[in-house]
């Protein structure tokens, strides 16, 4: 097997079959990894909490990064829908809250049962 190098490829070949992946990250592609990963540490939280799958919540989060919150935006119905979120705020200040550290990301979000 032998492999070369193509700046945002991941190359490999085998005999006579060659595979390419493009591997670079567009803004939507980061939006969505943030959405999901945003779901996987609400679920934490949730567990944390000892809520129920089928508690209802309501998910209050801090202004961030442009990125982040166009992403939380976009994918505000996906969030809500794996959560059991009746509402997603994303609100100026947070007062208190739990700090969520995602990948070069620090979110601060509150969840209300």
């Amino acid at each position: 097997m032998s492999y070369q190098d193509i700046p945002g490829w991941s190359v490999a070949t085998e005999g006579r079959i060659t595979v390419a992946l493009d591997i670079t990250l567009d803004d939507d592609l980061r939006k969505e990894g943030i959405a999901r990963d945003l779901v996987n540490r609400v679920q934490n939280l949730r567990k944390d909490m000892g809520l129920e799958v089928q508690d209802k919540i309501n998910i209050s989060i801090e202004k961030n990064e442009e990125l982040v919150n166009a992403a939380l935006e976009a994918n505000k119905e996906y969030i809500c829908s794996e959560t059991q979120a009746l509402s997603l705020l994303i609100i100026d200040s947070l007062v208190d809250g739990n700090e969520l550290e995602m990948d070069e990301y620090k979110l601060k979000v509150k969840i209300k049962a």
